[in-house]
């Protein structure tokens, strides 16, 4: 959150150029985070610098991200908004989605169809090992996002400087996926898409919503499920950028760190207390579970009482914290 006198004076005798650059990367993060099959001698090592990797939830994409990713942006850091597979820039658009035929839709098939965690940590991994060889590298995820986290820390802990879950699933032995920790008895106050669901998910293999419904009652279970607190605007931009589906597989997967792997990685948890997707309730056993899974290296916690599920309006708060995880920028 505070930065030293020495990084202010960096900042400040930074050019126009390097500024834009460092933009630029937030902007096109999703591009990167689809084409991670770049040589390592197109990439340009900046020693020290902060890479922080920022992974999206369920029915979402890396665009997501793009508020608290100018935040950082701006404050020196480069960031990546992965995408994962089949979403944001490789998103998958019904055609009965587009004309509104909730019929045409409910049987439509999907290429999320066979997708799983394997899939999404494999991307989500592929991006960390090109980062790291830039400097300290930040992992965060929201939401479902968690459960890459956990798999990722699981696979590369010596290339991760710390893990953060923003209001994020964050499995353990006891409640070993998505899909448990979703029944946990702390989750039972949260709101259920279930009655928004289009089709049959073990026929499609994927959760199908309809988030471009203009029915008054549906819209309102999607506002308290995601961002209660937002003005309608504010609200209906946030529906734009979400995508009809998730494969189920992803919420089934098993992903629970090990000690002795993502146990070893310090870590952050964002808390958020009006959260009705993940109950704070929910968010506390995780925190709890984690911790005494790792009793020497137990989660820093920060809360924000009065965020809902996508976070406060205003990114601030969240990057000051987010900027604290940093490593080393000499």
């Amino acid at each position: 959150m505070f930065m030293s006198d020495d990084t202010n004076a960096q900042r400040k005798g930074a050019t126009r150029r390097t500024t834009l650059r460092q933009l630029g990367l937030a902007v096109g993060g999703t591009a990167l985070a689809t084409g991670f099959g770049t040589s390592p001698a197109a990439a340009t090592p900046h020693r020290g610098l902060t890479t922080y990797v920022l992974v999206h939830g369920t029915h979402s994409a890396g665009a997501f991200w793009m508020p608290i990713a100018r935040e950082l942006a701006l404050r020196g850091h480069r960031v990546v908004m992965v995408d994962q597979p089949r979403h944001g820039a490789e998103a998958f658009v019904p055609e009965s989605y587009q004309r509104q035929d909730l019929a045409a839709m409910a049987v439509e098939p999907s290429p999320l169809k066979g997708l799983g965690l394997d899939d999404y940590e494999a991307r989500v991994t592929g991006i960390v090992r090109q980062a790291a060889r830039n400097g300290p590298v930040v992992l965060v995820g929201h939401s479902l996002g968690g459960v890459s986290v956990s798999r990722v820390a699981d696979a590369v802990p010596h290339l991760l400087h710390h893990i953060c879950y923003m209001a994020a699933f964050c499995p353990s032995r006891a409640l070993p996926t998505a899909d448990a920790c979703t029944a946990a008895p702390e989750n039972a106050n949260a709101v259920s898409p279930v009655a928004l669901t289009v089709g049959d998910p073990d026929r499609l293999a994927v959760l199908r919503l309809n988030f471009r419904t203009g029915v008054s009652g549906e819209l309102d279970l999607l506002k308290e499920m995601i961002c209660a607190d937002y003005p309608d605007a504010e609200f209906l931009r946030t529906l734009a950028g979400m995508q009809t589906d998730e494969p189920v597989a992803a919420y089934a997967g098993r992903a629970v760190g090990r000690a002795g792997t993502w146990g070893r990685v310090p870590r952050t948890y964002l808390r958020f207390g009006r959260d009705r997707t993940i109950a704070t309730a929910l968010q506390d056993r995780m925190i709890a579970e984690a911790d005494a899974s790792t009793p020497g290296n137990r989660f820093r916690v920060h809360d924000f009482p009065r965020a809902s599920h996508v976070g406060p309006l205003d990114p601030t708060p969240v990057a000051d914290v987010l900027d604290t995880l940093a490593g080393d920028r000499s």
